[in-house]
């Protein structure tokens, strides 16, 4: 991944999908915003306790900043499941979420309508992005534990093979900053979870005491997830870049607490 400044919003960008000139995508950051501590400054978050009307601008920006309506920007109800949202022309129509908190829950969306910005809110769980530039078909996904160990990045891949007639080698993802390996520390029962989840789990969790807490890597689950749908490999690019250590850059649930600001992460065709 790399950064960039737009309109003074400091945002991410895959290189994997940057080379698309037919998609609009990023993550965002916490600068450049209009909220005040401890949501300063990007927060685009309704749900934390910030004043919306300073995340209605936080999102205004961020649409200014990357050239289209902030009315483009769908989201869902982020519940830590694995249903994966298709939205179609009606569901927009129904939820123009960019302005009040979802009615529809889900963790994932998938969409072949242009000037539709899907979006995950984030702080902390993982942002995993989909386009098949094949069938112009993208997709979005939030991973946090439950929904990496549910399978939900490669429930994603199932939905655009079923619905969009998408083949798993031309999609392209990328799995966006989140807490790291270095940082996500789980109980003996995710640990637990996961070694059943996982054939192998080598790599993905490491126990650090007798108690049978673990470090876990989401990074790596996700990928794992991902090329066990048949996504090849060198399709996949991981920023390796963990919210909590660099927490004066991205927001951080398990640096700051449940009074902090979230990220956006969302993808859109032109």
């Amino acid at each position: 991944m790399f950064e960039v400044y737009e309109r003074g919003i400091k945002l991410w960008h895959f290189e994997n999908l940057q080379k698309y000139t037919d998609i609009t995508h990023f993550v965002s950051t916490r600068h450049g915003g209009s909220s005040v501590p401890p949501f300063n400054s990007l927060n685009l978050g309704l749900s934390s306790g910030d004043n919306p009307v300073r995340v209605m601008e936080n999102r205004r920006r961020l649409a200014a900043a990357l050239g289209f309506n902030v009315e483009s920007i769908i989201t869902s109800w982020q519940v830590h499941g694995d249903d994966v949202r298709i939205i179609t022309r009606e569901s927009i129509a129904e939820d123009a979420s960019f302005c009040k908190i979802p009615k529809v829950s889900a963790d994932a969306m998938v969409t072949d309508i242009p000037n539709v910005c899907i979006t995950v809110i984030v702080a902390d769980c993982v942002p995993v992005m989909y386009f098949d530039p094949t069938k112009k078909v993208i997709g979005i996904a939030h991973a946090g534990w439950k929904g990496t160990v549910k399978g939900i990045a490669r429930k994603v891949v199932k939905t655009l093979e079923e619905t969009f007639g998408c083949s798993p080698k031309d999609i392209i993802v990328g799995i966006g900053p989140s807490i790291g390996p270095c940082c996500y520390e789980v109980g003996p029962d995710v640990v637990g979870i996961v070694k059943k989840v996982f054939d192998s789990p080598e790599g993905m969790v490491k126990e650090i005491d007798v108690k049978g807490k673990g470090l876990f890597n989401l990074w790596e689950a996700n990928r794992r997830e991902l090329v066990d749908a048949g996504i090849p490999d060198n399709n996949i690019e991981i920023s390796e870049e963990c919210t909590k250590c660099h927490h004066n850059t991205f927001f951080s649930y398990r640096y700051q607490g449940e009074k902090s600001g979230r990220l956006g992460a969302g993808i859109m065709i032109r």
